[in-house]
């Protein structure tokens, strides 16, 4: 059973959103002016319990963004979620590593986190600090694995402190959850709530990475 989504009577055009209300601006940054987090492309989202839909294309679409932000000189930090040993988080396994394709650069700093938002309980706001992001700097470009939970949280705990971070959606996927009504939530609707509800006031979202001008 599939979970249908109906809008209210009337309810034809979109609100205004949040950032709109209150005067935030919604221009992505060029790639060279901003920080890159890409978080928690591991192995862990392709395949096993927590496959995600879409990982591969994600995938492909991450590493062309990673490519152009080497390209561009943008800073670029890694997360990655430790589960513990025996879980499909592992980072001392395969299964918990970062995706080959995906995978850091010497120079490239890896933030190790346990909770969804990877700025609580991690170093990464002295990492950000460390590679030249904060107050002169402030933008993010955010993109990984899952949409609903690691970057969308990350994308509002870079909001509380202070950053603008912008989310990639192709370079973003996630998986079909049980909906509240009992039926399932697809991982596509899944996916654009997480990230209407980053749009509507934690940051902005583009579509693809050729979004981002370098």
């Amino acid at each position: 059973m599939s979970m249908t989504i109906t809008p209210p009577p009337g309810a034809s055009a979109p609100s205004a959103t949040l950032r709109r209300v209150i005067g935030l601006d919604d221009t992505p940054p060029r790639l060279a002016d901003a920080t890159l987090v890409l978080i928690d492309y591991q192995n862990t989202y392709r395949r096993g319990v927590m496959a995600l839909d879409g990982a591969e294309q994600a995938l492909a679409a991450a590493a062309r963004l990673l490519a152009a932000a080497r390209a561009a000189g943008t800073p670029v930090v890694h997360v990655v979620n430790d589960g513990g040993p025996g879980t499909p988080y592992d980072i001392r396994a395969e299964i918990g590593a970062i995706s080959a394709e995906l995978a850091p650069a010497d120079g490239e700093p890896v933030v190790v986190k346990t909770f969804p938002d990877a700025f609580h309980a991690t170093e990464l706001a002295q990492v950000l600090t460390g590679l030249g992001a904060g107050p002169e700097r402030p933008d993010l470009v955010i993109a990984g694995f899952m949409t609903h939970m690691c970057v969308a949280f990350t994308a509002q705990g870079a909001f509380r402190n202070g950053y603008r971070p912008t989310v990639v959606a192709e370079a973003s996927a996630t998986r079909a959850l049980p909906g509240p009504d009992g039926g399932v939530l697809p991982a596509a609707v899944l996916h654009a709530a997480a990230l209407a509800t980053v749009g509507d006031l934690f940051g902005t979202v583009v579509g693809t990475v050729d979004e981002l001008s370098r």
